[in-house]
């Protein structure tokens, strides 16, 4: 059949525009695995509606190291594995490598960074970015510290290696904030941003303008699922203090340090403080903001995050529970409003699949026609 490799490996297709893309993909939790699914589950929709044919060359998780294979590995086997607990270096035909020096072995043309590196320092992940942009890899990540600590630098480094890094699920899950305010706008000049980047808090304000406390509301969140057991990177803003310093760098051009930006979170407030704004027509938001003191100066921002109220006419007090949104101010266009769900498994695995794609077009463009062939082709 059309697309059907004669090597006996897995399915390879070259797109009209471009060859496949061979992926390198490190981590195998949650949004590892739906990309998985995505990849193996939507193949055709993918190809026939993108032009977009991905091939996992090597997979890598911090219990197992990185596994390989030239031919692509293949995804009903690897899924297999991963929902039966078993190791991935039980892939027939693959090889184990540790993971820095599996990435600069294998030929991989993206990397895809699914990892949780914590607020510290941003690592491993930041150092899988660096190695893969300085190999002339394109990367798309959803791991949001090391580009809140790193991303003008890994932007700087993409740029002189002649490749991409994007993250747009770093922020808002799959809403497209970052592309917007860095494609969209291109051209235009920020100046100032307003938004709601945390969903659980949001979420939590909302059930507690509902008539709920903020630990009936913190258990509501918790088993829906927007909140962790331990949800001090939401209520306190650690988490809305990584997706501004996110859109600092990679919209303003301005990489902020994690004590440049006011944080307070929502742990302080009650009942009352909420029923205090409402009777003047207001809303207490989870707010985070970026101003520019000096237009072009991306030095001179000021960083907030914290809880405001809001009055009617503002459109961010209309936001409620899960959603998310950003308004951005840009010459000479004025303000640009985005609106969208702000968290979930499949909202961040389609942030990431999103970008993949895109980098699929980008490649593609540049490579001229091609035909159908097998892996050994």
């Amino acid at each position: 059949m059309p697309g059907e490799s004669t090597s006996g490996g897995p399915l390879v297709w070259f797109n009209a525009r471009g060859k496949p893309v061979r992926v390198c993909l490190i981590g195998c939790g949650r949004v590892g695995q739906w990309l998985l699914r995505a990849f193996a589950g939507s193949a055709e929709q993918l190809a026939s509606r993108y032009g977009f044919r991905p091939v996992v060359v090597g997979i890598a998780t911090a219990r197992h190291g990185l596994i390989s294979s030239a031919a692509g590995l293949d995804l009903p086997t690897l899924l297999d594995l991963v929902e039966a607990g078993r190791p991935l270096t039980e892939h027939p035909g693959s090889r184990q490598w540790p993971v820095l020096e599996g990435m600069g072995a294998i030929d991989a043309e993206v990397l895809v960074e699914v990892t949780a590196s914590p607020a510290a320092d941003g690592e491993p992940g930041v150092s899988h970015m660096r190695a893969a942009l300085q190999r002339g890899l394109a990367v798309v990540t959803s791991n949001k510290w090391p580009v809140a600590l790193h991303g003008l630098e890994l932007v700087q480094l993409a740029r002189s290696n002649g490749v991409t890094l994007r993250a747009e699920a770093t922020v808002m899950s799959g809403t497209p904030v970052l592309s917007t305010l860095t494609e969209g706008l291109a051209g235009a000049r920020p100046t100032a941003l307003r938004g709601i980047l945390n969903a659980t808090s949001n979420f939590i304000l909302s059930d507690m303008r509902r008539d709920a406390s903020y630990a009936e509301a913190l258990a509501t969140a918790q088993r829906v699922g927007l909140a962790e057991r331990h949800p001090t990177a939401d209520v306190e803003g650690y988490d809305a203090v990584a997706k501004l310093m996110i859109l600092a760098g990679l919209v303003f051009g301005a990489q902020l340090r994690v004590d440049q930006v006011l944080r307070q979170g929502i742990t302080g407030l009650d009942r009352q403080a909420l029923e205090a704004a409402a009777s003047v027509g207001a809303r207490i938001r989870p707010l985070a903001t970026l101003d520019a003191a000096e237009l072009g100066q991306p030095g001179s921002l000021t960083a907030r995050v914290q809880p405001v109220a809001l009055g009617p006419d503002d459109p961010l007090a209309g936001i409620d529970d899960a959603r998310n949104a950003v308004v951005c101010r840009a010459e000479p266009l004025g303000e640009v409003t985005i609106i969208g769900p702000g968290a979930g498994l499949a909202l961040a695995g389609q942030g990431v699949l999103a970008d993949l794609i895109a980098t699929a077009r980008q490649r593609s463009s540049s490579a001229g026609r091609m035909c159908m062939a097998s892996p050994d082709a």
